[in-house]
């Protein structure tokens, strides 16, 4: 599967779209260059919601990976939306072109770096790392499978979806344009805690709320008028993580003021008056000269 990314991600086809390696090439091949921005955290949590779902064409059973390719640095978070992936036992690859910031790089991907962090210095010597980079990762997914097979060892948080450990039904209400409460069906074994994840959905820093277990709701505030905001909401036990909660909620606009009538006007004055807007606590009134020609 493929995704590119500016301000605003894009999925240029899923994990079940092709079944051969020739249709596959094809694809890149007509792959058409997505310039813009480096939302680097908004584009980690675009495939996550999006491109590692049952419906995408993940395999429950599959190992996940995860290749960033990146010419800059992230204009938002990177660190928190990959160690959301990394919590669910997605193993995250970073490479770097050109201008990329090794430091986040290496924050983002997972261990160990040395496998993990490639950079290098233009396009053209990408075809350096195929051969190193295909070993790697057809090694690492054989690794981890036979970890899990054999019993020997387990992922550090692997992903159950089951109602076991996810949480339900998430319920966004009393939204206004600056708050809104989140309410959601606790899993059949409480967590140790939740993590919930809030954030505008074209781009801006994720804020993060940590909750008790034993909580089912909860209520964001200080957040930004007529926006809309991508929530997740994430169980945590101590060895594993449930699948999250997601959904899409746009708050309120502000309230404006209405019903302008312009009175009392003389040769250097006039009144104005209005219908109040709710919540307002001052106002700004501007007032320049018409246009040549313009209605006065």
């Amino acid at each position: 599967g493929l995704s590119q990314y500016s301000s605003d991600p894009r999925t240029e086809w899923d994990l079940s779209a092709y079944s051969t390696r020739e249709q596959v090439l094809e694809a890149v091949r007509n792959l058409r260059y997505k310039g813009g921005n480096t939302f680097t955290g908004l584009a980690l949590t675009h495939v996550l919601e999006q491109n590692l779902k049952p419906e995408a064409g993940a395999r429950l059973e599959a190992e996940k990976l995860v290749i960033l390719l990146t010419d800059g640095k992230s204009q938002d978070d990177a660190n928190l939306a990959a160690q959301t992936l990394k919590n669910l036992g997605i193993e995250i690859f970073a490479i770097g072109v050109k201008n990329a910031d090794e430091a986040e790089l290496r924050r983002v991907a997972s261990e160990p770096l040395e496998l993990t962090v490639y950079n290098v210095l233009d396009f053209p010597l990408l075809s350096s790392l195929v051969g190193r980079l295909t070993r790697v990762l057809c090694t690492r997914i054989k690794e981890r499978s036979h970890k899990e097979t054999t019993g020997s060892a387990v992922k550090d948080t692997p992903v159950n979806t089951g109602p076991q450990l996810s949480p339900t039904d998430l319920k966004i209400s009393a939204v206004t344009s600056k708050s809104m409460h989140l309410a959601w069906s606790p899993p059949l074994r409480p967590p140790k805690k939740y993590r919930v994840v809030y954030y505008p959905s074209k781009g801006g820093t994720p804020k993060e709320v940590v909750l008790e277990g034993a909580a089912s709701s909860l209520q964001l505030s200080n957040l930004t008028s007529h926006t809309e905001y991508l929530v997740s909401v994430i169980p945590v036990y101590d060895t594993a993580a449930g699948d999250g909660l997601r959904g899409v909620t746009s708050t309120l606009p502000l309230s404006s003021p209405r019903s302008l009538r312009v009175s009392e006007l003389s040769h250097n004055s006039l009144r104005l008056s209005w219908k109040a807007a709710q919540g307002a606590t001052h106002y700004l009134v501007l007032c320049s000269a018409a246009p040549d020609g313009a209605e006065d």
